[in-house]
């Protein structure tokens, strides 16, 4: 983790509001650590159970990235505890508890499982960016 990040500043915030509420709407500037930290800051901090943390991403290129970049800061291989899945692509494994994904993979997802068992925590990355797929997505979750 990054803890030199704008969002360390309001760790403990994020982690007390998400142990008594089930959402949390967070809007910070670019670079501050939203889209890298949060999901770590939920898996660390045990706020989902031990299960797994999904982040929504609208772009595949995005959650591609955002998964190498999580990987790394936990020195952890690509596909063990932190992974992407996009169209035709899936770097996830059973160990996998932080996973980025696109919004057609978590749609796919809520038609197989709407309950997303073994999903602690769905993150909405870039929601302000909405379209259909995300709005129905939201709504589905």
């Amino acid at each position: 983790m990054n803890e030199s990040l704008p969002i360390w500043d309001i760790h403990g915030e994020i982690a007390d509001t998400l142990a008594v509420q089930n959402r949390l709407v967070l809007a910070a500037p670019t670079g501050s650590g939203k889209s890298t930290q949060v999901p770590q800051i939920i898996l660390d901090d045990v706020l989902c159970g031990g299960s797994k943390v999904v982040v929504l991403q609208p772009r595949r290129v995005a959650a591609r990235s955002l998964g190498r970049r999580v990987a790394w800061e936990r020195s952890a291989r690509l596909g063990d505890e932190v992974g992407y899945q996009v169209r035709f692509e899936n770097h996830t494994g059973p160990e996998t508890k932080i996973e980025f994904i696109t919004e057609g993979v978590l749609l796919r997802r809520l038609q197989d499982d709407p309950r997303l068992a073994g999903v602690g925590a769905v993150l909405f990355d870039e929601f302000h960016e909405r379209n259909l797929m995300s709005d129905l997505a939201l709504g589905l979750v």
